[in-house]
């Protein structure tokens, strides 16, 4: 039986030219790049080169980029440490209901800490209007976080227009995007959209997992989330991880040129899926704004099916899907996400399902994959 991975936007394969590249630092590049002799030097090369690539990538300046663990890392950091270094200006925070948990447990955190966090609700369509956040700022309020675009219904944010929306405002608040699940797919321009903080993670552009980085604008001095040596000029402490470092910029020297080409492609494959469940007939609704979105995810409510059945037949045919957020899967809980646009009572919220596409999906698999969703939706339909 031929499995299929239809679940990207959980995680992505790496990319083999990137399998490469992290075999050869592992191999041959294995000093600490603080060290001031040649071995060191050897990675501190490395280093430096990543942090033009992903610099380059956004609009920004190399010596704007952060290197760390990933995208929760990243959030936290630009959240937590905010919070902390600008509650003499300040205690009050704003953020969306839809954002996934690497922002909200920070959000948490922080209430517990005596911050105020306003809590933005969405659309039907997953989307932040620009003007509520423009509304809620305050004289007190010193950060702003909004998702670039959602990881389980896949909206995109009107991020530019929140952006000069802040910043034409007299608020002196920070603004920070959740990009993980956009990075790649979007246009990101940091300059252009006045974004203050930005979060990216390698593993979802099929680069090492493990690996991200935060941009944080040249005014910002934020201190290292975690306390330690004084890498990445005392913003973040830990050795550098030379291996994850190389393939996360290979990944992203791969990624940046395609994106049009990739965006083009999932665009084919997200409307072919949905005319041959179409041409099948059976009762379905896509979730999200259909006129903004990352193409290669598709929230699919079938109407009366289980999702939670629906997952585990699936995944007996080898078929990988998934109802959610990853990071939330384990839980019983229903999706946070969903509820926001539809409501806890609503049936959509158990009823769907996140199919996600990237490297090696096939039109062949798209066909196959509609086929057993037709075939099992009908057999599990109440």
């Amino acid at each position: 039986m031929e499995k299929m991975y239809f679940d990207h936007a959980a995680t992505s394969p790496v990319h083999p030219e990137v399998i490469e590249v992290v075999y050869e630092a592992m191999k041959n590049h294995y000093g600490n790049a603080s060290s001031i002799h040649n071995f060191g030097r050897d990675s501190r090369r490395i280093v430096d080169n990543a942090r033009i690539v992903f610099a380059e990538s956004i609009g920004a300046k190399p010596s704007e980029i952060i290197i760390t663990s990933g995208g929760t890392e990243s959030d936290n950091t630009a959240i937590i440490e905010t919070a902390l270094k600008r509650q003499q200006d300040g205690k009050h925070i704003i953020t969306s209901v839809v954002e996934h948990h690497a922002v909200l447990k920070p959000m948490e955190y922080l209430e517990k800490l005596g911050f105020e966090v306003t809590y933005l609700p969405v659309n039907e369509k997953g989307q932040v209007d620009p003007i509520m956040v423009e509304e809620a700022l305050r004289p007190d309020t010193i950060l702003v976080s909004i998702m670039y675009a959602n990881n389980e219904v896949g909206t995109v944010m009107d991020i530019a227009e929140i952006g000069t929306l802040i910043e034409a405002s007299e608020s002196t608040a920070y603004f920070h995007t959740d990009a993980v699940q956009a990075y790649g797919t979007e246009e990101i321009d940091v300059k252009r959209d006045h974004i203050d903080l930005l979060s990216i993670s390698g593993h979802k552009i099929n680069g090492p997992k493990g690996i991200g980085f935060l941009y944080v604008k040249e005014t910002i001095f934020l201190p290292s989330f975690m306390l330690g040596g004084e890498q990445e000029k005392k913003r973040r402490a830990g050795t550098e991880n030379i291996p994850a470092i190389a393939g996360l910029q290979k990944a992203v020297e791969i990624i940046q040129p395609q994106r049009e080409n990739r965006k083009e492609r999932h665009r084919e494959l997200r409307k072919q899926l949905i005319e041959e469940l179409t041409q099948k007939e059976i009762e379905f609704e896509v979730n999200g704004n259909t006129a903004k979105q990352l193409d290669h995810i598709v929230s699919v409510w079938f109407k009366n099916v289980s999702a939670e059945q629906l997952l585990m037949s699936l995944d007996l045919r080898g078929i990988a899907v998934s109802s959610g957020s990853a990071c939330t899967a384990g839980n019983i809980d229903p999706s946070h996400v969903l509820i926001a646009m539809y409501g806890e009572k609503n049936p959509i919220v158990a009823e769907t399902i996140r199919i996600s596409f990237g490297l090696g999906t096939t039109s062949e698999q798209i066909s196959y994959l509609a086929e057993q969703l037709a075939t099992i939706s009908l057999r599990l339909k109440k």
